[in-house]
């Protein structure tokens, strides 16, 4: 015997989310942070220094490289979107060119995200309570207010605002996890459809495969295509589905470990308490405000945890869980769980009461308005030296940043914060209720800030998070083009010196010595003996990031006879 769903819901609390507000969440998220702003240390530039090798000409697409320095490479697929994207729009500026696969690939994962939560919620066993004299919300306009609310509960996530806005492997995983969780809950919500969600399930599996994402590809698939088969023993298409889906996931798999895309992470488990307590800072706030609400649909739904609307987001969450616990790079591996979170957390929302709805708005109002304060204030004191210690701490951490008033930032930034304030001024208010409004505030507020700092503090974060400032001084003691060694020196400052240096940066070798300059750090001059003539070059300078002691480069020139 099934038991009762927890859902409550009347059919007066599932109005749609007017679709031009929800449009508009989508476009003011998504273009902040992929527009006006330079390349940022360190994955960021890295990524961006192969495309841009890739599209001149100067790198295999195979075998990625920067200046003949071999790239540590997770996947291809994230390079070759952005390397294409170069060469398809050679008249804009490659920086921003690299970036729009990877606002489609963001926008994509939003899309996905809805409709994986729509498909689940129609399913019965995800329906509400049916009450005794009619009244109750109907299918189809439950799962959009709950698709509506999984899109909100992304978005409001504060982990996904910087990497999601990066051109790098994790932005393809995000999206690829995204569609393949999408392909399985169509399978479950309709198999009739098996066709179409095998092309789904073989482009997000080949997505995180390509991406790097082998480790955790096969076990994510074999779990939900054991949820598609939980979901209906007897229903004959999903077994044929399921068969040829695990066929293609063992050839991919293979073709995948055959050719290198599946490379070894470093694995290391927590080793003291220091460990974990970073790890549970890294929960607590990564995937917030969504996880509480996850959390809280497996009580709520505890006894229907079988069910694909809560088997199949949760299975995706305890993987993600899994990797950041004992991989490197553990915020970059929770981030393609988020979509996960938030299709979990939009099933809170039915079974929530009106004083915890109350709760979740007025914390984000105080929290997402303090925030936007704080950055205004840090704005104004960039700009007039009032307040004076905000206008000091930025003086010490970016010494020699200069602001500079940028009219259609500040513009933009004003509407958005005249927006918010419009919509805590509606949200405060008596309305009809609606499934999606508790996620409203968290949604808006995360998007706010991210606005806002990609306005009003985008110079700023320009100049602290990149190596530009640290290129130009170089570019003014090497001349452009200049033939230049590079010994010791990162992926992320290779890319840099050679996109905005314009340096021809070449790896050390025994076999050719014809370059005039050299650049290196304080670990590689020690090996310097070791390769080269020390007679035969001279000392010149060393230039530091943001007068940091901690990150600077020296340079050398090669002496003539």
């Amino acid at each position: 015997m099934n038991s009762p769903t927890p859902a409550i819901v009347t059919q007066a609390a599932v109005r749609r989310l007017p679709r031009w507000a929800l449009w508009l969440f989508c476009f003011a998220y998504v273009i902040p942070g992929f527009v006006g702003r330079g390349p940022w240390k360190d994955d960021d530039i890295t990524a961006f220094g192969v495309m841009h090798a890739m599209a001149q000409g100067d790198s295999d697409w195979w075998t990625p490289t920067l200046g003949h320095l071999a790239i540590d490479s997770s996947g291809w697929l994230a390079y070759w979107l952005g390397a294409v994207a170069i060469q398809a729009l050679p008249w804009v500026d490659p920086v921003v060119a690299s970036r729009i696969p990877f606002a489609g690939l963001l926008g994509l994962t939003l899309a996905c995200t809805w409709y994986t939560t729509y498909h689940l919620a129609r399913l019965p066993a995800a329906q509400p309570v049916a009450f005794a004299f009619g009244g109750e919300a109907k299918p189809v306009d439950y799962a959009r207010a709950l698709a509506d609310a999984s899109l909100l509960a992304l978005i409001a996530c504060l982990g996904l605002a910087q990497l999601s806005h990066e051109v790098t492997h994790d932005v393809v995983r995000l999206a690829a996890w995204s569609v393949l969780m999408l392909a399985v809950a169509r399978q479950v919500a309709d198999p009739d459809s098996a066709r179409w969600n095998t092309v789904l399930f073989v482009l997000g599996m080949a997505g995180l495969l390509l991406a790097g994402h082998g480790k955790a590809t096969v076990p994510l698939v074999l779990g939900w295509i054991a949820v598609s088969l939980q979901a209906s023993r007897s229903h004959p298409a999903r077994w044929t589905s399921a068969g040829l889906w695990l066929a293609c996931a063992l050839g991919l798999s293979a073709w995948a470990w055959h050719i290198g895309a599946m490379p070894t992470r470093g694995v290391h488990w927590p080793q003291d308490g220091a460990d974990w307590q970073r790890w549970l800072k890294l929960q607590l706030w990564f995937s917030w405000p969504a996880w509480p609400m996850a959390a809280w649909t497996l009580w709520r739904w505890r006894r229907h945890l079988g069910s694909p609307h809560v088997a199949l987001p949760l299975w995706g969450v305890a993987l993600g869980l899994w990797g950041s616990l004992v991989l490197d790079d553990k915020d970059r591996v929770l981030l393609p769980m988020l979509s996960s979170v938030a299709v979990l957390a939009a099933f809170a929302l039915p079974t929530l009461r009106r004083s915890a709805s109350a709760l979740i708005d007025w914390f984000a109002l105080l929290f997402f308005s303090a925030c936007a304060l704080v950055i205004w204030v840090v704005w104004v004191a960039m700009h007039t030296g009032v307040p004076a210690k905000p206008a000091a701490n930025v003086a010490k951490l970016a010494p020699g940043f200069s602001a500079e008033l940028g009219w259609l930032a500040f513009a933009a930034a004003l509407l958005a914060t005249l927006a918010w304030i419009a919509l805590v001024a509606w949200r405060t208010g008596a309305h009809r209720p609606a499934l999606w409004k508790s996620l409203v505030l968290p949604a808006a507020g995360t998007t706010l800030c991210w606005l806002l700092l990609m306005t009003l503090w985008m110079p700023l974060l320009d100049f602290a998070r990149s190596y530009a400032p640290m290129a130009g001084q170089i570019a003014q003691r090497i001349p452009t083009q200049a033939c230049v060694y590079g010994l010791g020196l990162s992926p992320a400052q290779t890319a840099a010196l050679r996109y905005h240096a314009r340096l021809n940066m070449q790896a050390l070798t025994a076999q050719d010595m014809s370059c005039d300059h050299l650049i290196t750090t304080d670990a590689g001059q020690q090996h310097m003996g070791e390769q080269l003539s020390l007679p035969d070059w001279a000392y010149t300078t060393r230039v530091y990031r943001l007068g940091e002691r901690r990150e600077s480069l020296l340079l050398y020139r090669r002496l003539r006879p």
